[in-house]
């Protein structure tokens, strides 16, 4: 080979060493000091237990009149509808959200509605919403580690069963009465 060949694989090899070491300190800076998050509206971060209660009660009274006012009335219908998401295993347990017919977040960002401390959780990981028959569906986004509803892997959205067992990763979530 010569000289100059081997000085041009040389420089290569130490330009693709170089790459490799900038990208794993990106990704250890990123782990050690996660994400930016950009704050939206009066809701601050934080993901403190009274934070995400004052969260959920920062609504305009106006629009807070709206969604109690609506949520009563498709309750009506169904006894035994779900009232409340309760967090029964996990850093946050004894941790209760309403239900009032909003989306529900869960994952380690700042900007869920349950932030979820748990290393195997995603960003965003998973969210709950209603559907147009007042049944609560349960998403999976993507997440790496997945979400299983009572011991199955969830692959599309499902409908969730009252007391049925939501797990992301250490974390347990129920929807009760």
């Amino acid at each position: 080979m010569s000289e100059l060949t081997l000085t041009v694989m040389r420089l290569g090899f130490l330009a693709v060493l170089w790459l490799f070491v900038i990208v794993a300190v990106q990704v250890i800076r990123s782990d050690l000091f996660g994400t930016r998050v950009t704050q939206r509206g009066s809701r601050r971060g934080g993901n403190d237990r009274q934070t995400q209660r004052a969260a959920q009660h920062s609504a305009p009274p106006q629009q807070q009149r709206q969604q109690q006012g609506g949520g009563r009335r498709a309750d009506r219908g169904r006894r035994g509808a779900p009232t409340k998401l309760v967090v029964s295993e996990g850093s946050l347990t004894g941790t209760t959200v309403a239900l009032q017919g909003q989306t529900i977040s869960l994952g380690r960002a700042h900007d869920s509605t349950i932030v979820l401390d748990d290393d195997y959780a995603s960003s965003r990981h998973a969210r709950i919403y209603p559907d147009r028959d007042g049944q609560w569906i349960v998403e999976d986004l993507g997440s790496t580690n997945g979400t299983y509803l009572d011991r199955t892997r969830l692959t599309t959205p499902t409908p969730i069963p009252l007391g049925a067992p939501i797990r992301i990763g250490k974390t347990v979530i129920e929807l009760r009465k």
